[in-house]
């Protein structure tokens, strides 16, 4: 049984660090994610950016910087994360090309809300 609690305590002391450095990764990265949309918001806002645009923008800034910290600590403990990205990457190629239509007129809606070429009274 001895044997075991060695074997548990090299195991914790060789991994602790790692462990350690990755939730130290993702409280920070979680809370730059979170300020980084925030300044986001605040900047559309402050150039008079269509309000129904402002949420949707400073959550997509939200989730791409959260998954970059959650891929960031993944590889800090030791996963392979090229490719998961590379699955994400081609993951986005097929909805995309499924979705080709579709989503060029949801790009269109956002950007002529974004640059408003027609004023609203």
């Amino acid at each position: 049984m001895e044997k075991y609690y060695d074997q548990i305590a090299a195991l914790a002391i060789a991994y602790a660090p790692k462990v350690a450095l990755a939730i130290l990764t993702l409280v920070l990265g979680f809370w730059v994610a979170g300020a980084v949309s925030k300044v986001v918001g605040n900047l559309l806002r402050r150039n008079k950016v269509e309000v129904t645009i402002i949420p949707f923008l400073t959550s997509i800034v939200s989730v791409l910087l959260k998954v970059m910290v959650l891929i960031s600590a993944a590889s800090m403990f030791g996963f392979e994360t090229t490719s998961f990205v590379a699955l994400l990457g081609a993951a986005g190629l097929a909805v995309g090309l499924a979705l080709q239509g579709s989503l060029g007129h949801f790009a269109s809606g956002v950007m002529l809300l974004t640059f408003s070429p027609v004023q609203s009274r």
